[in-house]
């Protein structure tokens, strides 16, 4: 694993940290703008500055990189993954409540993830008015062309995509340390910044619209559940590195820029990521930044796969068709019906909405609340899986949602301007996930309720010997130990039995493939049953 962890944290600049590394393009010009009347002075630039700086510690460095990044399930992550570790530890009661919060996060993922494409896109391609107005009409159509682009390409599989995505998003880090240094070198002192008590200061003498903007400070987060969410798609330590020695670096690089050129030019308050650059660099940079907006939706779309994928195997969402699309990666899939209803969504936002301030105004508040969810349920995790002391779990997830509070409590002033919206999706998509567990749920009960195990089956036939046919029947059945209610009810309905009775079990494993040898386990009964197991690795499609 070690001598292929440089090749996937490669690959994770593409596909995990896309989201989180175009926030610049949004985020700084957002929390501006935020509350009216907000003073662009030093004292708020410096805030902000110090306030985009702690947040991406102690919210991706500390509780995501060395927390919840730990919380692996078999090397998968997620809400939902996280959900399914604690639940075997937990009382009958308290299970059913965990598991409905763990839905309503992850239903909260999706909401709120829906937007992160049509963001990262249109906040891009503006870039293209800034550089020629004669464009302006022509942002939408592109923004559209784009996304039907990207979400067209999924079914190549993650890894193609991170080989592709992955340089490109190397040099877009880079680039954005570039900028940011240019700015720096004309005013260092923006790292002075790095002092908590500029947060507090900015805070102190704007409260209200301070908090206000600590809603659009919140965008440059938005990305750490995605880290989580990937988690399959890579395993933690290339996470880590990526983070820790290229996208840290250059996102605080960037954002100090940007606070730098402020500094210097408070003019540039209505676009400073793009007003930084010459004249003649804009469009070049539109370029990138609209490649790099691309490579951001990435983020959302793998995790949204693996998320659905987690849902099917949980038996919280009816079966869909999964595709693996790599041998060594179990956590690499693509799920078409998932991946044509997101872009369906994202484009008739990007139609509704029409600007990425317009979009940021919906932006937060369901990521923020599903953040909260995350705390709540690794403390639980650190309790009773991990054994931690309830001093020791409940004073670190205390910190963790002393934070989060802060950012969802900020957050709840973009419901009336379009938070309403993933807010909506999520409540949907909750009902259809509850609404489908507690179908199936009725469902094996019943099955259970009459179940008859094949021993006792047999013994029956013993005391009453049936009309016994020519032929084969095969029966699919997961449980082998259990008569298939099929099988049941045709002997009671008719006393007849085929001469030879199959009952099939498929079984996939944990491995990309299985070796011939070992795919077919037959175990002969008595009166002409056979128990028949058929063993896949998780590439496989099974043949009957």
């Amino acid at each position: 694993m070690r001598t292929r962890t440089p090749a996937l944290t490669l690959a994770a600049l593409g596909i995990v940290y896309g989201d989180i590394g175009t926030s610049p393009l949004y985020a700084f010009r957002e929390a501006l703008g935020a509350g009216d009347g907000l003073p662009i002075d030093e004292r708020t630039i410096l805030g902000l500055v110090s306030l985009i700086f702690w947040s991406l510690v102690l919210v991706i460095s500390v509780k995501y990189i060395g927390f919840i990044l730990k919380a692996d399930n078999h090397g998968e992550g997620g809400i939902l993954a996280l959900t399914a570790l604690i639940l075997p530890s937990a009382t009958k009661r308290s299970a059913a409540a965990l598991a409905l919060v763990g839905l309503f996060g992850t239903a909260l993922i999706y909401g709120d993830g829906i937007i992160t494409p049509s963001i990262s896109v249109l906040s891009a391609v503006e870039g293209f008015g800034e550089a020629h107005d004669g464009l302006d009409p022509y942002i939408i159509p592109l923004a559209i062309g784009v996304l039907v682009a990207l979400f067209s390409i999924q079914s190549r599989g993650t890894a193609l995509v991170g080989s592709i995505f992955g340089p490109v998003m190397l040099v877009w880090f880079s680039l954005l340390s570039v900028l940011g240094i240019s700015q720096i070198a004309r005013e260092p002192s923006v790292f002075r910044s790095i002092w908590p008590g500029y947060a507090f200061s900015f805070f102190a003498h704007n409260p209200h619209l301070g908090f206000v903007a600590l809603g659009s400070v919140f965008l440059v987060v938005t990305g750490g559940e995605a880290l989580y969410a990937d988690l399959g798609h890579f395993g933690r330590r290339p996470i880590v590195f990526g983070w820790v020695g290229i996208v840290f670096p250059s996102l605080f690089l960037n954002y100090a820029g940007q606070g730098a050129m402020l500094l210097a030019d408070p003019s540039t308050a209505d676009n400073p990521f793009y007003r930084r650059s010459p004249e003649w660099a804009v469009f070049p940079v539109a370029i990138c930044a609209t490649v790099a907006s691309v490579i951001a939706s990435q983020a959302l779309i793998s995790g949204a796969a693996s998320l659905t994928m987690q849902a099917v195997q949980l038996d919280y969402v009816p079966r869909l068709r999964i595709d693996h699309t790599s041998p060594s990666e179990r956590g690499q899939v693509y799920v078409p019906f998932v991946n044509w209803a997101l872009m369906l969504a994202c484009v008739a936002l990007v139609l509704t909405f029409r600007t990425s301030s317009h979009l940021a105004s919906a932006y937060g508040i369901a990521v923020t609340a599903t953040m909260m969810i995350t705390s709540v349920l690794f403390f639980v995790l650190a309790r009773r899986v991990w054994g931690w002391s309830r001093l020791r779990a409940g004073s670190l997830t205390a910190a963790f949602l002393i934070v989060d509070a802060a950012f969802f409590g900020a957050n709840l002033f973009k419901i009336p301007s379009g938070g309403w919206f993933p807010l909506a999706v999520a409540a949907v998509l909750l009902a259809v996930m509850t609404t489908w567990r507690r179908g199936r749920q009725l469902v094996a009960t019943r099955f259970h309720d009459g179940r008859v195990p094949v021993s006792e089956f047999i013994e029956s036939l013993q005391e009453h010997p049936p009309v016994r046919v020519p032929g084969t029947v095969v029966y699919l059945h997961r449980q082998l130990e259990a008569t298939p209610p099929a099988l049941l009810g045709m002997f009671r309905a008719t006393q007849v039995l085929a001469e030879t009775v199959v009952i099939v079990a498929v079984i996939v494993e944990e491995v990309p493939r299985v070796p011939r040898v070992r795919r077919t386990v037959i175990d002969e009964l008595d009166h002409g049953i056979f128990h028949v197991e058929l063993h896949y690795g998780f590439m496989e499609q099974p043949v009957l």
